[in-house]
């Protein structure tokens, strides 16, 4: 296996998974349920949103990625594979310890979540080479540091970080197809050449 990644790596990545766009849309989408689930029912079931519906963003957005006309997979031999999956289990430990800060304050639970959230997109940064992962993982990191120092509300700092990423699911989306129109662009020009 080689475990030196390289540009070609990361532009399998971008291809096999539309820029990681539609794995931010889901996840921003189940923020958006969480803070629905907590308006409408209670902060615990919203908690059990965002948990239960993170575990399903993969699943949900290799689905969106397919119907998109992407594969949603690299080759095995792709050196990123392993650092993605470090990323998962590191990931998983996360949401226990939010889990367990929301067992003693309940408030502090989404804003735990949006910093192990944000610091995994710095990983992703490298993952796929763009630059905008940094942006949005700082913005998540600067969001959630805020909400834990304001004691925001549950709801509100649920609803605040589903909403920084679905605004760069939506940045992101607009520049994967300003790139794909840009290249059919450039090849039929090379076709009529």
């Amino acid at each position: 296996m080689n475990l030196s990644p390289t540009e070609a790596h990361q532009q399998e990545m971008r291809h096999a998974h539309y820029d990681g766009a539609p794995g931010v849309l889901v996840s921003g989408l189940v923020w958006m349920t969480a803070t629905l689930v907590c308006y409408q029912l209670s902060v615990a079931q919203g908690v059990w949103a965002l948990l239960i519906g993170g575990a399903l963003i993969y699943p949900i957005s290799a689905m969106l990625t397919k119907w998109l006309g992407r594969p949603a997979v690299t080759s095995k031999s792709n050196a990123l594979n392993p650092l993605a999956m470090a990323s998962t289990f590191w990931l998983i430990a996360c949401c226990a310890m939010a889990y367990g800060l929301f067992l003693l304050r309940p408030y502090l639970f989404f804003p735990a979540m949006m910093l192990t959230i944000g610091c995994r997109y710095f990983i992703f940064a490298s993952v796929y080479g763009k630059p905008v992962f940094w942006i949005m993982g700082a913005s998540l990191v600067a969001a959630g540091l805020a909400c834990f120092f304001a004691q925001l509300a549950p709801t509100m700092a649920a609803a605040i970080g589903g909403l920084i990423e679905i605004g760069f699911a939506g940045y992101m989306f607009s520049t994967v197809r300003h790139a794909v129109n840009n290249t059919s662009l450039i090849s039929s020009k090379k076709n009529q050449l």
